[in-house]
């Protein structure tokens, strides 16, 4: 007969808004173990599954804290609630805790008073309301009277609300019928009851006891300070935001640039600091599809995106959200594990802004290939081929423009865009396969550009600091001949060193903060480094923090408009390190709003 084995949860605490998935181990009749499910259209030796997860509410009401979600609060700013503050956000667990978050917690009270003063509005900036449902007053969560409703959670259809009164003041609310479930703003400071039971397919009646786990107390997602796109161009940008958070202006377009941080690197040893919860690809894929949503860019390049994640989540999810979505694979013959976990670059745009023209995928093991059948002697061939076969990609779209700025001289022409989207994670030591990467991504940039007038743009995790040879060739066409990175050179593919350069134009998107005349730029300043022009970092954890991550572009066919505001320590506190509750990737995310120029005539 059909029995359980075992049932828990792969996640020690449940977050609002991330679905719940329990792990329920089976024995079939004939013995064999699985994890699949036996659902009632599709009984078993006469035996089907039954699922029911339940809230206990306690008369006892528990706010917990917003620094550090798993922990009950102790403490509550009251600065916060005169300010109207979201009250989730008020609550610490310890006057440490307070203390320590004070100079990131005091931005809160200032964009409250400004905002408020402008429009009456705490936080309805270009990040929109990142997390409206679990950022309401808790207390108001925590009344009995706010579950009677219908629910719908889950795949199961409308039913009412189950009912169980228990001894010493605990009510148990039925919330949901699937075997997932989704925790909401509803289920915060609670304990979930999950059920799994054993029913007899002809009889409808339950066959021995029931296998029961309860969870830690609901927790809201925790929510990061809103990034605001700062404009560089001297025109005050923010005054002209439509009412789904983008620019107005008809002839400007945004790009969003992030390495995600697949989640077969995201191992609880690389960050032990990073609580497991947060660390979780339940719990981290929601909030990075909130990040990345919040940001409304009209082109999306992510790195590290799995690719069962890309087909079975954010492809799916971004479609929801009017992006049409593109993908590349890295190649495998180094990888060595799951076809389907193997990452790649996703590009997504909106179809409202943009349609698709052309894609190119660029593998730099075939262009290895075709290097050591020329370059290489027969027998450094197997050795060349060792260092130079690193798996990784790029992908190359061309996009048509839905919207014009060309104005009078040039009714009806074509706006074309290209965009590539490449992630360089060759290991530090190869450095000669590393530029060599760059090199023949931009090589294979000037063919397109060559064959129509065309602006382009250049993002990805290049695992390359400002100032190496990579980023010299992206940002400034050339490398010094002396340049120290050179020296690493065994199968002498970089020789001559004159031939590493390239035609494009292209400059770093970010630089333009150091060279804007807009509002709020001193703040972004001290976030960059003057001597190299880019962020202080792009990638912070608790072994490295540094820019490895650009967006570049032509600057004779574009100019920047505005920049997402950079982080700094401070917003990211100075004890911890990403990924973090409130950012869910190792790097952040860039963004730029360009706006298509005339090119100079020839």
């Amino acid at each position: 007969m059909l029995s359980v084995l075992r049932v828990h949860l792969p996640s020690d605490i449940p977050i609002v808004g991330c679905e719940l998935t329990p792990y329920v181990l089976l024995r079939r009749p004939d013995k064999t173990v699985t994890t699949d499910d036996v659902p009632e259209s599709a009984p078993l030796d006469g035996h089907f599954l039954r699922y029911k997860w339940c809230r206990i509410q306690s008369d006892k009401k528990v706010a917990v804290c917003s620094v550090h979600p798993s922990e009950q609060a102790t403490l509550q700013c009251l600065g916060c609630v005169k300010a109207k503050i979201p009250v989730a956000k008020s609550y610490h667990c310890s006057p440490k805790c307070f203390s320590d978050a004070w100079q990131h917690h005091r931005v809160l009270h200032d964009r409250a008073a400004s905002a408020v003063n402008e429009n009456g509005n705490e936080e309805e900036e270009i990040f929109g309301r990142y997390n409206s449902s679990g950022s309401g007053v808790i207390n108001a969560s925590l009344t009995g009277s706010a579950s009677s409703t219908s629910l719908t959670n889950g795949s199961t259809p409308l039913y009412p609300a189950a009912v169980t009164q228990r001894s010493g003041g605990e009510t148990w609310f039925e919330v949901g019928r699937s075997k997932t479930y989704t925790p909401t703003a509803d289920d915060i400071g609670h304990v979930l009851k999950f059920e799994c039971v054993i029913v007899d397919a002809e009889t409808k009646q339950p066959v021995g006891h029931p296998n029961t786990i309860l969870t830690s107390r609901v927790i809201p997602a925790p929510s990061p300070s809103p990034r605001h796109l700062i404009p560089v161009s001297g025109a005050d940008m923010l005054g002209n935001l439509q009412s789904d958070g983008r620019v107005s202006s008809s002839g400007s377009f945004t790009v969003l640039s992030y390495n995600i941080l697949s989640d077969s690197y995201a191992s609880s040893e690389l960050y032990s600091y990073c609580p497991s919860w947060a660390l979780s690809w339940p719990y981290r894929r929601q909030n990075l599809l909130r990040e990345i949503v919040g940001y409304r860019a009209d082109i999306v390049c992510l790195q590290e995106v799995q690719n069962d994640h890309f087909e079975e989540f954010f492809a799916p999810e971004l479609d929801k959200h009017g992006y049409q979505a593109l993908y590349k694979r890295k190649t495998n013959e180094v990888y060595s594990g799951n076809i389907h976990t193997i990452d790649g670059c996703a590009t997504f745009f909106r179809r409202d802004r943009f349609s698709h023209v052309k894609k190119y995928e660029v593998e730099f093991n075939k262009a290895a290939q075709s290097l050591t059948e020329v370059a290489v002697q027969t027998t450094q061939k197997k050795a060349a081929l060792n260092r130079l076969v690193k798996d990784n990609v790029a992908l190359i779209v061309v996009l048509e423009a839905k919207f014009s700025n060309q104005g009078a001289d040039n009714p009806g022409k074509r706006q074309l865009l290209c965009v590539a989207n490449t992630h360089v994670n060759v290991p530090q030591e190869l450095k000669d396969v590393k530029i060599w990467q760059v090199h023949t991504l931009l090589k294979g940039l000037e063919k397109i550009a060559a064959s129509a007038d065309i602006p382009m743009l250049v993002c990805g995790d290049f695992n390359s600091v400002p100032g190496s040879a990579p980023h010299s060739l992206l940002a400034m066409g050339k490398v010094d001949p002396m340049h120290a990175d050179l020296l690493v050179d065994p199968l002498a593919i970089l020789r001559p060193h004159s031939k590493l350069t390239h035609q494009l134009p292209l400059v770093s998107a970010y630089s333009s903060f150091l060279r804007g005349v807009g509002l709020g730029l001193e703040q972004q300043r001290r976030r960059m480094d003057p001597t190299t022009n880019e962020p202080l970092f792009t990638n912070c954890t608790r072994d490295f923090i540094g820019t490895l991550d650009y967006i570049l572009y032509t600057a004779d066919s574009l100019t920047v408009e505005s920049l997402l505001e950079l982080l700094d320590e401070d917003s990211l506190r100075k004890d911890t390190a990403l990924p973090s509750p409130e950012w869910s990737s190792d790097h952040i995310a860039l963004l730029a709003e360009f706006r298509c120029v005339p090119r100079p005539r020839r």
